[in-house]
């Protein structure tokens, strides 16, 4: 019933699809806001995994591709608004799902930065976007709704609730579980507050997540993980969805791992994988598994070279509050210092088991997590994951097709967003560059349209440029 009842929603969504409203306070940012408009002469990059498409004509009507097909052969309707991209190309915008509206500002403490980074994740070409955990209460579920009302810019938001997580973490903003009971009222307030998705954290027990995957299934709604205390195994067997950090996080090779206890804060688990084969017989069955339960895992490289000595600086940085920039940069400086830093080698290692887990079949999403230490921009970072996948061994198709395709099919919107398809949303990316033959391509955005509307990204980021971190 379950099932069904999501279909008949899903299906009325895609008829009730219509150009996304655009408020006064949003007005600024917008390049383009018509009824029908044709994209002609351009490359497409579908999203698929297909080969790039030369001198293609994309048309948008009210929100929604109408037609995609060769510039000779696809009309263009009468009273169009016409944009010739030839030299140009088009790409689904992007579907990240390990984002964040908050940034470390100090000791355990994270600053509620829903108005800039929103704005910036869309100026770098995210479309859509879930948020891997909620230090800011009811702002992230308000802000996602503004957005669809068209009274803010920014993407798409499938907002997580604040953290299921038990104590020891010491987070100033997050609020332990005592035992099952806390966690299937959490998860149960949370959804009937407007929360569409839920995260898992280190320190919660076996028990614990299993009580809220079934509250969060019952409701028709996902959960994902950062986990420590629980092994990837057991999380599968209590019904997650999702598994955060790509494999720098499991810790079912640990060596005595306690049950339900969370050892060395992950770094232990780091440290294991850094030492393991992804093609062995052992970590092989564990892919499997988790294929079998079909689980997704959530690349974030991004953060993770931010851990890594011998990696360049972020990109965007100037975005951010003078002072926080020029906390990261000492911590980038001793990062670079840190000979004995497990990374090293785990950087490296993290990114095969990701290219091994996809090669067995398993499904690969990916996203940015801009927290740890600060450093990573929203927009900016995002493109950095694509890059960080090709550098990881994966074709910068195959790239596009996990950072678009993979994440909207996982949240449930693949029949909306993540392809280029005639009735899906006119969710989609102008760059001045060929990202198929140059995965830095990415970073060449002209302009993004969300459901039909077309923004400037630069006067997006000129918005917050060495403001983020205030607001």
């Amino acid at each position: 019933m379950k099932h069904v009842l999501a279909a008949v929603v899903l299906c009325a969504s895609v008829a009730q699809a219509q150009r996304a409203p655009v408020g006064p306070a949003t007005r600024s940012y917008v390049r383009f806001d018509t009824s029908v408009l044709a994209l002609t002469n351009v490359r497409v990059i579908d999203g698929t995994g297909a080969a790039p498409r030369d001198n293609q004509t994309l048309i948008v009507r009210d929100g929604r591709i109408a037609a995609l097909g060769p510039t000779g052969s696809t009309p263009t309707p009468a009273g169009a608004q016409t944009l010739d991209l030839a030299g140009k190309t088009i790409m689904p915008g992007l579907v990240m799902v390990h984002e964040h509206l908050y940034y470390p500002v100090g000791a355990g403490t994270y600053a509620n930065l829903t108005e800039s980074f929103s704005r910036l994740y869309l100026a770098g070409g995210v479309t859509s976007m879930r948020t891997g955990g909620n230090m800011n209460g009811f702002a992230e579920l308000l802000v996602a709704k503004a957005i669809a009302r068209g009274e803010k810019p920014g993407p798409f938001i499938d907002a997580t609730a604040p953290y299921l997580e038990g104590p020891g973490m010491g987070f100033n903003q997050v609020v332990a579980l005592r035992d099952t009971t806390d966690a299937k009222k959490l998860v149960a307030y949370w959804a009937d507050q407007g929360a569409t998705s839920f995260k898992a954290y280190m320190n919660i027990s076996r028990d614990e997540l299993r009580v809220a995957a079934r509250e969060a299934h019952a409701r028709g709604l996902k959960i994902t993980g950062h986990l420590c205390s629980v092994t990837y195994r057991e999380a599968a067997d209590a019904g997650i969805d999702d598994l955060e950090h790509g494999f720098f996080a499991m810790n079912d090779f640990v060596p005595n791992k306690p049950l339900d206890k969370c050892v060395g804060r992950g770094g232990a688990a780091t440290q294991t994988m850094a030492t393991l084969d992804p093609n062995s017989a052992e970590v092989q069955a564990l892919f499997k598994y988790l294929i079998e339960k079909k689980v997704a895992v959530t690349s974030t490289l991004a953060i993770f070279e931010t851990f890594t000595p011998g990696r360049p600086l972020p990109q965007g940085l100037d975005v951010l509050l003078p002072l926080l920039r020029e906390e990261y940069e000492r911590r980038h400086a001793n990062t670079q210092r840190n000979t004995q830093s497990p990374y090293l080698k785990a950087f490296a290692k993290g990114m095969e088991f990701e290219r091994a887990f996809v090669k067995a079949g398993g499904t690969l999403i990916v996203g940015t997590d801009p927290t740890g230490g600060g450093g990573l921009v929203p927009g900016f970072s995002n493109q950095r994951a694509l890059e960080l996948l090709v550098e990881a061994g994966f074709t910068p198709l195959e790239a596009i097709r996990i950072g678009t395709l993979n994440g909207a099919r996982y949240l449930g919107r693949g029949t909306l967003t993540g392809s280029l398809e005639v009735g899906k949303h006119a969710d989609l990316v102008v760059l001045n560059g060929n990202p198929a033959a140059n995965i830095a391509d990415v970073r060449t955005v002209q302009w993004v349209f969300r459901q039909g509307v077309g923004y400037d990204p630069k006067a997006l980021v000129e918005s917050v440029r060495g403001k983020a971190g205030l607001w």
